[in-house]
């Protein structure tokens, strides 16, 4: 479990780290001084990132279905090391996108691999929701300690760029390939080798029963996503050209969200709420979010934004894991595969609101578009979410989850 704790936080920090820098350094890369062009490069390499987790996402869970789920952890850590490392030699824009594309293909592999690989070892709803949020809260840790760390680091991105900035921002993305490089040794230790006898035939097979519940999930989960990722966005470029923010109070604001979705995911999986609760959150939650998105452009005061904020972070940060939570006992055999999917559906969904965050931004005949819009689309998840805890109530897994390699050797050594 501390592995894969490790594992996670390594690919949320390579992550966030980059979030409050990156309009800066486009600003100091790019050709161009004009304010649109900018705002659009810094929306579609972060949205590269998640494209690039939309489209291998599913690949890698399938082949942690058949192969197992340490070869593929293993292979999406060691790949990650080097394509952050390699981030720091890179000059110019489009290079940027290069990076960022193969940053989000290794770290595709890492999440649905993590959370399979407890659902295969879970012998109880409650012990599966406890080891959920804990990998929740790894995420948000890194994601967390990211974007500070980055902000505070690098506060001399500022007008003029300084060589010294460029170094602590390579130090800053070398530092976090050597943490992924740990994480790849620690699953190398402590996670059990694939028994010889594998199960192809496993990763073919669904549950036809669940499978339209489990496009509802998907569809939640895409939605949040693109809330989520037109909201970082919005708030990064709204912080910087609209409230004259620099890199660290940036860094520090999603800093700020992180403690709140910490606080969300630490509450919807205490032990205070029991796991079938939870799927009565969906409703609730997608209206919630819609609601904050629509209240950050309109709030006047520091007092409402930080309000407006909240209410966003806090909802994003409830659905997500509870969507997790859900795919994870309703998939059974090919929870591996499913999670992918689900994986690559929050990613396209990032990556999309990522996209229209920065293109929405621009826009001066509606002020506050890249919140706004992304609100109308956030209501259209209310159609999932009707009736969904109804239906989630009567769904069992099918089969036996430990049928995958590691559950067998898991009997060696099962993890605490």
């Amino acid at each position: 479990m501390l592995a894969l704790l490790l594992a996670v936080f390594a690919i949320s920090v390579g992550y966030g780290i980059v979030l409050p820098i990156l309009p800066f350094l486009v600003d100091r890369l790019s050709p161009t001084t004009d304010a649109r062009a900018l705002s659009w490069h810094t929306g579609l390499i972060t949205g590269t990132y998640i494209l690039a987790i939309f489209l291998l996402a599913p690949l890698w869970g399938k082949f942690s279905d058949r192969w197992g789920r340490r070869p593929v952890l293993l292979t999406g850590l060691t790949g990650f090391a080097v394509s952050v490392a390699l981030f720091t030699r890179f000059e110019s824009v489009p290079l940027l996108y290069l990076g960022r594309f193969f940053d989000g293909l290794f770290a595709a592999a890492i999440v649905p691999a993590a959370y399979a690989l407890i659902g295969d070892h879970a012998p109880s709803k409650e012990w599966r929701a406890h080891r959920f949020a804990l990998i929740n809260v790894a995420g948000m840790l890194g994601f967390f300690v990211g974007p500070i760390v980055g902000g505070l680091a690098l506060g001399a991105f500022r007008e003029p760029p300084t060589e010294a900035a460029a170094q602590a921002f390579s130090a800053l993305l070398l530092a976090t390939s050597g943490l992924a490089l740990v994480a790849a040794l620690a699953i190398g230790r402590l996670v059990p080798r694939p028994s010889p006898g594998r199960l192809p035939r496993l990763a073919e097979r669904g549950n036809p029963v669940n499978r339209p519940v489990m496009r509802r999930l998907w569809a939640i989960a895409f939605v949040t996503a693109v809330a989520v990722g037109a909201f970082e966005v919005g708030l990064t470029l709204r912080g910087k050209y609209e409230l004259g923010m620099d890199a660290t109070q940036i860094g520090t604001m999603f800093a700020a969200c992180s403690l709140v979705m910490f606080a969300a995911q630490a509450l919807v999986f205490s032990p205070l709420i029991k796991p079938d609760a939870t799927r009565w959150l969906f409703t609730p939650g997608v209206m919630t979010l819609a609601l904050g998105l629509v209240a950050v452009p309109l709030a006047a005061t520091d007092l409402a934004t930080a309000a407006a904020v909240a209410l966003v972070a806090g909802s994003a940060g409830l659905l997500s894991p509870v969507v997790t939570y859900w795919v994870s006992f309703t998939a059974g055999e090919t929870q591996g595969a499913d999670l992918g999917w689900a994986t690559a559906a929050a990613s396209l969904g990032q990556a999309l609101g990522s996209a229209a965050g920065g293109l929405l931004f621009g826009i001066t005949m509606l002020p506050g578009a890249a919140f706004t819009v992304t609100a109308a689309i956030v209501l259209s998840a209310l159609v999932a979410s009707f009736g969904l805890a109804q239906r989630l109530h009567g769904t069992r897994p099918r089969g036996a989850i430990a049928s995958v390699p590691e559950a067998r050797a898991s009997q060696r050594c099962p993890p605490h």
